[in-house]
């Protein structure tokens, strides 16, 4: 006959709360025996920790914050975290280990269901707890319900990653390629490349004067063989990511707005023609930084050992040699950002979030639109 124990309980109902109504997802630590780690990156706890190992004094107490506030600061520079607040909730704690407040590591006593009520921690930020883990099922029954309960939310949030993640034809990706070699070639075969050149490159008096269309067409000329193959590798290694994660759509809308912001910025510096697909690609490395951040916790070491340093070192590279439009290449970086803190990042972005980044992106492109048309036209 089953029977738990009346800590246990407890701990499979803070489980069920964390985990079913507050979004924490389990996080995976080695060494960390008798406490669950749990993450959320929304919240103002981002970790709840707890510990269901018996805390005998305050020498094992302050070895364990210690240990914690290690893990910690690890977790942090993995995901770029200003603040890493931690919740320790303390199954355990002996009469000779006493609790001391700490701003970024609160730490709670909670052997018994009873003192929930007069932690006014847990009802600052968890005000609902002590009536969520009210059940009326006992015993076997309650056990049942709420593995049940939490093997669904997990699965849940399985097949979100899943879905998120789960590899997808990038076909825009490989038209936009496509696309850019046949215009190169085709103009270049025909013998006209320098009079297309001239007509849609990208050239600020002229768009000024009411050719808007430059704004876009630009983004599909290149200067040379060399100039088309390295932005066309760029797109095939970048692209699929972005197309994968966010989809078809938002691909297309985030780098044809990315292409457009760029040469916005290009015309309030540059007095110089130009052409290229490098900002609308810095708009989809923009992407994928946004949304590795919103998935940090995962992708956390790729974005430091690979994605920041990749934009770093284009845009160091372009301010050393000539004839790079690094503003362009800064400005696509911009809407990139932008346009994908507006379109969203599925399971993600709150709809509060997508408004206040139309907010900024409206406001950003009104800016660049005044003084690339206004102030740079003097």
């Amino acid at each position: 006959m089953f029977e738990a124990s009346e800590k246990d309980t407890l701990v499979m109902k803070l489980l069920h709360y964390f985990i079913t109504e507050k979004n924490y997802n389990p996080v995976i630590l080695q060494g960390a025996e008798n406490e669950i780690w749990l993450e959320n990156m929304k919240e103002n706890y981002k970790i709840v920790r707890i510990v269901s190992n018996y805390i005998h004094n305050d020498e094992q107490l302050n070895f364990d914050l210690f240990k914690a506030k290690r893990i910690a600061k690890s977790i942090k520079k993995k995901t770029f975290s200003w603040e890493m607040n931690i919740l320790s909730i303390y199954m355990n704690l002996g009469e000779n280990a006493h609790l001391h407040p700490d701003k970024h590591l609160m730490s709670i006593d909670l052997t018994e269901e009873g003192k929930l009520e007069n932690l006014n921690v847990l009802q600052e930020d968890f005000p609902d707890m002590s009536k969520k883990l009210t059940f009326t099922e006992r015993g076997m029954e309650l056990f049942l319900k709420i593995t049940e309960d939490i093997n669904e939310a997990n699965q849940s949030n399985a097949e979100k990653f899943n879905q998120t993640f789960k590899k997808k034809t990038p076909y825009l990706t490989y038209f936009l390629i496509l696309l850019n070699v046949l215009i190169f070639f085709c103009t270049t075969l025909l013998g006209n490349y320098d009079t297309v050149l001239k007509q849609f490159c990208l050239y600020g008096p002229l768009v000024r004067l009411g050719e808007w269309y430059r704004l876009f067409s630009s983004q599909f000329l290149h200067g040379d063989v060399f100039h088309l193959l390295f932005n066309c590798y760029a797109l095939y290694v970048i692209g699929p990511q972005i197309e994968s994660y966010l989809g078809h759509v938002k691909f297309l809308t985030i780098y044809l707005f990315a292409g457009v912001i760029g040469d916005l910025l290009s015309m309030s510096f540059s007095s110089y023609a130009s052409i290229g697909a490098s900002g609308a690609i810095f708009g989809l490395l923009g992407s994928l930084l946004y949304f590795g951040y919103h998935y940090r916790l995962y992708l956390g070491t790729v974005l430091k050992s690979q994605i920041i340093p990749l934009i770093l070192l284009n845009l160091i590279y372009g301010f050393l040699v000539t004839g790079i439009d690094n503003a362009a290449h800064i400005g696509g970086l911009i809407g990139g950002v932008l346009m994908t803190a507006l379109l969203g990042v599925q399971f993600k972005s709150s709809t509060s979030e997508k408004i206040q980044a139309g907010i900024i992106t409206t406001i950003f492109t009104v800016f660049l639109l005044y003084i690339a048309f206004v102030v740079t036209a003097v």
